[in-house]
């Protein structure tokens, strides 16, 4: 069975792009609707679960994916569930699983004990909101030696000397921010990051996925004209998840619509 960095590798080179990365908080709302839900993802024709790792001080999300770490947070969600999570997803579905999260939550279990046990879980790569290149060493070399992806980002405002610093580590794909300040659903497509996406294509041949502010299958259109490898959509999944609270299984069923809509080749 192929996993870390193979799983990674492998669906880029054989899914169909741009691929969709669906993101969620873990444990949001509860433990057994979240599972639900990221297996629903999954038979909809998400490419990649990205999970979030609830935390207090989310300082790149907005206040829809905050509202849904509370959620996910007071329902008991820690380190522990979500490995739990990632292998009961395991148990049916080998589709790649990235988890982003923040430095603090890393570094008080052990960068080295996070890395092996996510690894064990079933966890493919990580993204860390919070950790600058110049301070990831530590991160990706417990990556490494547990054979998963150290996700980078790179923004529109990142020097063209750190984005070669960036690639010349860059491991699984470019987490690439799409737009400026926090997460959430925007219209449109940033020219900046377009711009931005069509230089990388010109330094490396890592997969490049925007993320922040995609919400519609109209720009995952023009993301996959600007030549995006995947997509990473947030925030409007997290907003169908709130809006069904009080009716869970109506809740799986839309957003196995919505992903199904993004992926809609014909629309």
């Amino acid at each position: 069975m192929i996993q870390g960095k193979e799983r990674i590798k492998t669906a880029f080179v054989k899914g169909q792009k741009p691929l969709l990365v669906a993101f969620t908080v873990a444990g949001d709302p509860d433990y057994q609707i979240s599972l639900a839900l990221i297996r629903q993802m999954a038979a909809s024709g998400a490419d990649f679960i990205e999970l979030g790792l609830p935390f207090s001080d989310p300082v790149a999300d907005g206040p829809v994916i905050q509202r849904a770490d509370i959620r996910a947070m007071e329902a008991g969600m820690n380190t522990d569930r979500l490995f739990d999570l990632v292998r009961e997803f395991r148990s049916d579905n080998q589709i790649p699983v990235i988890v982003l999260t923040y430095a603090n939550l890393i570094i008080r279990r052990g960068i080295d004990q996070f890395y092996r046990e996510a690894a064990q879980a079933g966890i493919d790569g990580v993204v860390i909101a919070d950790v600058p290149y110049e301070e990831s060493e530590p991160f990706q070399a417990s990556a490494k030696a547990a054979g998963m992806d150290q996700i980078m980002m790179i923004s529109p405002t990142t020097s063209s000397e750190r984005i070669e610093d960036i690639l010349s580590v860059a491991s699984g794909f470019i987490y690439m921010v799409a737009v400026m300040g926090i997460t959430g659903a925007r219209t449109g497509v940033d020219a900046a990051a377009v711009n931005l996406l069509k230089h990388l294509k010109t330094r490396t041949n890592i997969p490049l996925a925007p993320g922040f502010g995609i919400s519609t299958r109209t720009q995952v259109q023009l993301w996959a004209d600007a030549g995006a490898d995947a997509v990473i959509v947030g925030s409007a999944i997290i907003s169908r998840i709130e809006s069904h609270l009080e009716k869970p299984q109506e809740m799986v069923r839309a957003i196995g619509t919505f992903i199904q809509e993004l992926k809609d080749k014909s629309s």
